[in-house]
């Protein structure tokens, strides 16, 4: 197969190239310019896209004797991951930056051009697995290394898109062992440290980032009775379960912590209280695709009373969650995914992904646009 290989500039990508070039294939290397004005240097481990990205990305493909371009995405980019990141902080939602980049640049706008340009299939160094059934469909499945697993991110994948998509360390049982195998190979990132954050926010301070970009105004604190309790110095920059930097002026009656209930940017306003009112029992989005077959309609799992049982996870890292799932339609017909946890999850904001699994196999994903809460309402 003729292959394109994604290389960040990291370790897993140097590999997976490596590996998918000694299983036969035809690769070809291209690392992708995502930011318009990079820098030169990474600070430590925050993050990725910089001139020496591109750099260990092109070291790794000498070594391993492939072609290597840099493909200028930043256009791209910035309309549909960072201004879409703005407009979700915007509208009281807590975007997945990495969720948009790889529905709609890695293997999306990435995987558009390969096929044009003759490629079969796109490599990334994602740790994941892709399982073929016994009647030739994709399905995605956790990576054999469950610590490094990252089937979350790829939960936005669509069954075309899996078709056209090879994860080549998805069976490694460890990053270790990756890291062994780059230094065996010779390639200088060997020991590079992993690069985290949000990528286009290299020093980490979204808040300081995102008041920059979209301003930010002095606005009130509320308690869950409406109750001004505080200032704060912009409604955008926090998140659904925040605890730090509240500048509440006093205690709560009980002494214990407060933490951020409801975001209100037309009023500015942001309202806390305690632990337990972040409690959801619902969650629920119209935005949601399959990583594969329609589990419903391809009668593949079991479906009673129009639900089926499965787990979601909220975030990249959090632990699964034993959960029923179920479409229903609104009154305009359009199909809503409704997903009610075994117990309470915590701390869950509009605008994060929610991703099914049945077992190891990722079954889909839906941004959640509303939430039920399990606590008590105040009255």
């Amino acid at each position: 197969m003729k292959v394109l290989a994604a290389m960040s500039g990291g370790v897993d990508s140097a590999v997976a190239a490596a590996r998918a070039v000694d299983a036969g294939h035809e690769v070809v290397g291209v690392h992708l310019a995502l930011s318009r004005q990079p820098g030169t240097l990474r600070t430590g481990a925050r993050g990725c896209c910089t001139i020496e990205d591109s750099m260990d990305a092109q070291r790794a493909a000498n070594i391993i004797g492939i072609p290597y371009y840099v493909w200028d995405f930043s256009e791209r980019f910035k309309l549909d991951v960072v201004d879409d990141f703005i407009a979700e902080y915007a509208a009281g939602r807590t975007p997945n930056p990495c969720m948009r980049c790889n529905e709609r640049i890695k293997f999306a706008a990435l995987l558009e051009k390969a096929i044009a340009l003759g490629f079969d299939a796109v490599v990334t160094g994602h740790y994941a697995n892709i399982v073929i059934d016994a009647d030739g469909n994709r399905e995605l499945h956790r990576a054999s290394d469950w610590a490094k697993d990252q089937s979350y991110v790829l939960g936005v994948l669509t069954t075309e898109q899996l078709a056209h998509s090879m994860f080549p360390l998805g069976s490694t049982p460890s990053k270790a062992e990756v890291r062994a195998e780059a230094a065996a190979r010779g390639f200088s990132v060997a020991t590079k440290p992993d690069s985290h954050d949000i990528c286009f926010i290299p020093d980490g301070n979204t808040r300081g980032w995102l008041a920059d970009k979209v301003g930010a105004e002095q606005g009130e604190i509320l308690d869950r009775s409406g109750d001004v309790i505080g200032k704060h110095d912009g409604a955008l920059a926090f998140t659904i379960g925040q605890r730090k930097g509240l500048n509440v002026g006093f205690p709560t009656d009980d002494g214990k912590p407060r933490f951020v209930l409801e975001i209100r940017p037309k009023t500015n306003e942001v309202v806390v209280g305690p632990r337990e009112a972040l409690a959801l029992g619902e969650l629920a989005g119209s935005k949601f695709s399959w990583a594969g077959l329609d589990p419903v309609a391809s009668g593949i799992i079991a479906v009673a009373d129009d639900s089926f049982e499965c787990h979601v996870q909220i975030r990249a890292h959090a632990d699964p969650v034993p959960a029923v799932a179920r479409l229903v339609a609104d009154a305009a017909g359009v199909n809503e995914l409704v997903i009610n946890p075994a117990d309470p999850i915590i701390g869950v904001s509009p605008g994060q992904t929610a991703v099914l699994y049945v077992g190891t196999r990722v079954l889909g994903q839906c941004t959640i646009a509303r939430t039920v809460s399990a606590a008590p309402a105040i009255v």
